[in-house]
């Protein structure tokens, strides 16, 4: 099935399962929602009874009354458009056929809403392109950037939106106005990178949104162990064509210190896809990255914030080892002793200490710290938000994470952000929105169990019991070794949220 299917004011997240209706999903079950999409991916063709048995109860023998229950239930949730419960023509003794609006097939998702411009300054740093001819140099491209972005989150005065959003427009073609529609921002950083022998040749422009005009070009010729310098003038140059009036000692703030050696500094970039991803398989395939990097490089910082992440999610989705957990604990602390100048370790050491190390003031401290490093770090404030989210801390959970989707909308961290929601709104009883908030989470990141955790007690508290067993069968499927009050343990949960989550974890037949 395609990922996503756009028919009318709805939409099929087919990797999620979810019908949504504009951008909020709406309650219909998964069975529902697999025929709804058979019968969308297959518009105006008729679909036999089997073979929407099969999508909907794989390996099942069922009766056809169970078919027909599910498709009653997909027309009544279309039937909120007007002629929507027509949608699904029955077709006696064969099947059913969709007949409604046309379907539009794709992967990326809803429409992006147009966001308005903050208040200051703001700036998307597209991914460059890497015409070295060698896909294996993408990374480098990319770590590139990643350091043109971070330098100028540096400045106070400016909105930068995250690495992990300006990145979804990788690969494809981009109009510059879409992009500041779809990011609220006023100018947009594009180029490329070359790299061949031992020469680099960096070429950078700058275009406001508001008018495709380009206001600033330039092209940079360096050598490969220039690379450093070279992110740094881009990263200058971007932020003087922005504001030309600032002192000279704001722009020099976009400095900071490199790591000694590049080749540690490629481990890092190599492992950060495995890291970001939280899959226990694949951070263990980073965390041999990152060895060999702080062997390379004992004193380097990220890369000690990055294996406690990794150390983080072994501790949490593979058994709740205690030596992952002191792992993490010692990472960050490193990442903290020689990390001062930098706000993605700061923040990663954060919080490994807030969770793992269950010392929230520390963890806020190192948070704080990266946020006076770099203003616009989205990461800091979503894995804040989580950290607060399990202290019981619901409205500032709340705010820090729509905070951190502001500064980043498309993050592949959106998923914790949304749980942080979650939780906070079932503290409060405020249902309905918790479970939107799960709903999005699962969207965000469907193969994470704890989204689902978050979806159980929701759906639980709003009485909808088949549903949350549904949730929490996937939980188990995910990680077969749950227990919530361990995981409450694990990380420090509030005692009145444990209390809250506990009782409809419980209800939705999850063990403790």
């Amino acid at each position: 099935m395609a990922t996503s299917l756009a028919f009318g004011p709805f939409r099929i997240d087919g990797e999620a399962g979810i019908l949504f209706h504009g951008d909020q999903p709406t309650p219909l079950g998964q069975r529902a929602v697999a025929l709804l999409a058979l019968l969308v991916e297959r518009t105006g063709k008729p679909v036999p009874k089997q073979a929407l048995i099969d999508a909907a109860w794989p390996g099942q023998a069922i009766e056809d009354s169970n078919l027909a229950v599910q498709i009653a239930a997909a027309r009544r949730m279309l039937e909120s458009t007007a002629g929507g419960g027509s949608w699904i023509e029955t077709l006696p003794r064969h099947g059913y056929r969709y007949v409604g609006p046309e379907v539009a097939i794709g992967g990326l998702g809803p429409e992006a809403a147009t966001l308005t411009w903050p208040g200051k300054p703001s700036i998307a740093v597209l991914p460059f392109s890497n015409l070295s001819g060698d896909p294996e140099q993408d990374y480098f491209a990319d770590g590139i950037v990643d350091d043109i972005i971070t330098g100028l989150a540096r400045i106070n005065w400016l909105f930068v939106i995250a690495r992990n959003s300006s990145f979804t427009y990788k690969g494809g073609a981009v109009d510059v106005k879409q992009v500041g529609r779809e990011l609220g921002v006023h100018y947009v950083l594009e180029g490329s990178v070359r790299r061949a022998g031992g020469s680099v040749r960096v070429t950078g422009q700058m275009i406001d949104t508001s008018t495709g005009a380009h206001i600033w070009a330039e092209r940079f010729d360096r050598a490969s162990a220039d690379i450093f310098a070279l992110q740094d003038e881009v990263a200058l140059a971007a932020v003087g064509a922005i504001a030309p009036s600032l002192r000279r000692v704001e722009i020099e703030r976009v400095r900071r210190k490199r790591p000694g050696s590049l080749d540690a500094y490629d481990l890092v970039l190599r492992a950060q896809p495995d890291v970001d991803s939280g899959m226990p398989e694949r951070v263990t395939q980073a965390l041999v990255l990152l060895e060999r990097a702080i062997e390379l490089e004992p004193t380097y910082a990220l890369a000690h914030g990055n294996a406690a992440m990794c150390h983080h999610c072994l501790f949490l989705r593979a058994g709740l080892q205690e030596a992952d957990r002191e792992a993490s604990i010692r990472h960050a602390r490193l990442a903290i002793l020689h990390g001062q100048d930098d706000a993605s370790a700061l923040t990663l050491a954060g919080f490994s200490i807030g969770m793992d190390g269950h010392d929230r003031k520390a963890a806020f401290t190192a948070l704080e710290a990266a946020l006076a490093v770099s203003p616009s770090s989205a990461l800091t404030y979503i894995l804040g938000s989580v950290i607060l989210g399990w202290s019981g801390e619901a409205e500032q959970a709340i705010a820090w994470s729509e905070r951190g989707m502001r500064l980043s909308p498309f993050d592949p961290w959106a998923f914790a952000a949304f749980d942080a929601q979650a939780m906070s709104h079932l503290l409060r009883g405020r249902y309905d929105e918790a479970c939107r908030a799960a709903y999005r989470s699962v969207q965000a990141n469907p193969a994470h169990s704890i989204t689902y955790v978050q979806l159980a007690a929701a759906l639980a508290k709003l009485g909808r019991l088949d549903e949350a067993m549904a949730a929490a069968a996937r939980v188990r499927e995910l990680h077969p070794t749950f227990r919530y009050g361990r995981q409450f343990a694990a990380v420090h949960c509030a005692p009145a949220l444990a209390q809250c989550l506990g009782e409809a974890l419980q209800a939705a037949g999850l063990p403790q």
